[in-house]
């Protein structure tokens, strides 16, 4: 194995998101790189706490940047929209002000000190700058050629401006990925839209209501797969396109298109059986 690369994994590729991180692990590893678990994780709290004066939310958080930091490392990728925006925003949180720091630190008193130089980055952000869309458009085996991808971005990834990776109102960086495959991006008019988020726990009718509309919108716009890098809007909108498949479309991660073009065998092994034959239907040139 090549170059090694320390990486978050959260509790949804433990669980329902594995197709997301397997087939991330399976990518890296034919681009030569090894993502490497970060050992003794915990939860990053899921959600980001919005008081300015709760520090107790970011006890959570900042023990995964210590994790880190024990090993010696100052960037940690993570691969969940969600991981990434809660744990970047702690992040930046406590390391602009020095009192957080010191007040987080006195309250963890059995763990080493934080020093606040932990870079958090989202996966997309290390293909494009450290491996480049370039470099993996040359190792690309099975082009995707004549797959029209609608990218579905939601909120984890752009917002608030402060940890985005990109445009938060017109982000490119998914579909320059597609570009790389040899995919044809399609634009969606709602894909920085919520698509309910946690919602889904009370009043499901919201979440058919945005989350159908969002496939339903990349459907009238002729794609033929929502892609995402987030387990929650990928849980809602498989969810709305099952109650009503009706105009509507598939739903992958980045993750999977990328194994696949490469070449990954396992790429599909956790794939819906609809993506897994509209994949296959374009490695025959269908």
């Amino acid at each position: 194995m090549g170059r090694r690369v320390l990486y978050f994994p959260g509790c949804a590729l433990k669980q329902q998101a594995r197709a997301l991180g397997e087939a991330a692990a399976e990518a890296l590893g034919i681009l030569g790189w090894e993502l490497v678990e970060l050992p003794r994780w915990n939860c990053c709290g899921t959600v980001y706490s919005l008081a300015s004066d709760d520090l107790m939310r970011h006890l959570g958080p900042v023990r995964n940047l210590i994790r880190t930091q024990e090993l010696g490392e100052k960037r940690l990728v993570v691969i969940c929209s969600m991981c990434y925006n809660t744990l970047r925003r702690s992040a930046h949180f406590v390391s602009e002000d020095p009192e957080r720091i010191e007040r987080i630190n006195a309250f963890m008193d059995e763990e080493p000190d934080y020093r606040g130089e932990v870079e958090v980055i989202h996966l997309l952000q290390f293909l494009r700058d450290e491996i480049t869309f370039e470099t993996i458009e040359g190792k690309v085996k099975h082009p995707l050629r004549g797959l029209r991808v609608a990218a579905y971005y939601g909120c984890m990834l752009l917002r608030p401006r402060v940890v985005g990776i990109d445009d938060p109102d017109a982000p490119r960086i998914m579909e320059d990925l597609f570009l790389a495959l040899g995919a044809e991006p399609v634009e969606s008019p709602y894909k920085v839209e919520c698509c309910g988020a946690y919602q889904v726990a009370l009043r499901e009718e919201l979440i058919q209501e945005r989350s159908g509309e969002i496939l339903r919108a990349a459907h009238r716009r002729g794609a033929e797969l929502v892609v995402t890098s987030c387990p929650l809007c990928a849980h809602n909108l498989e969810r709305a396109r099952h109650m009503d498949p009706r105009g509507t479309v598939p739903v992958a991660y980045f993750t999977q298109l990328l194994a696949f073009a490469l070449g990954g065998e396992g790429a599909l092994s956790l794939a819906d059986p609809t993506l897994a034959s509209i994949l296959t239907a374009k490695e025959r040139g269908g």
